[in-house]
């Protein structure tokens, strides 16, 4: 995991090497549903690229999403999973969307914006 990220702002984070998936309990009160699709996109994703996932939140509350992976591990490859991210965005995006407004008026206050 990113050392500079704040605990308070990880969303949730999936590990390959040790096979396993950490929901940040302060979202244990999201629908079922949301954290079930946000466990095995990350999940899926470790599977595919390898190394460890992390979706946190910036500053501003942006939902941010991390790669890593250690440094004995020659079949993580960095260009697939920046390309993987991508794709995680795309495909995610609606719900990336709602997670990011959700953490924006209720964590940091903001208000809810105006559609």
């Amino acid at each position: 995991m990113t050392s500079d990220i704040r605990e308070s702002a990880i969303l949730c984070v999936a590990n390959s090497y040790n096979k396993k998936y950490y929901l940040n309990p302060a979202y244990s009160a999201f629908p079922e549903g949301i954290k079930e699709e946000l466990q095995i996109a990350c999940v899926v994703f470790t599977e595919a690229v390898g190394g460890i996932i992390t979706l946190f939140f910036d500053d501003e509350g942006n939902l941010t999403i991390a790669t890593s992976a250690e440094d004995y591990d020659p079949s993580y490859d960095e260009i697939g999973a920046d390309l993987k991210v991508k794709e995680l965005r795309s495909e995610k995006a609606d719900l990336f969307s709602a997670i990011e407004t959700y953490y924006k008026v209720k964590v940091l206050g903001q208000p809810l914006p105006e559609e």
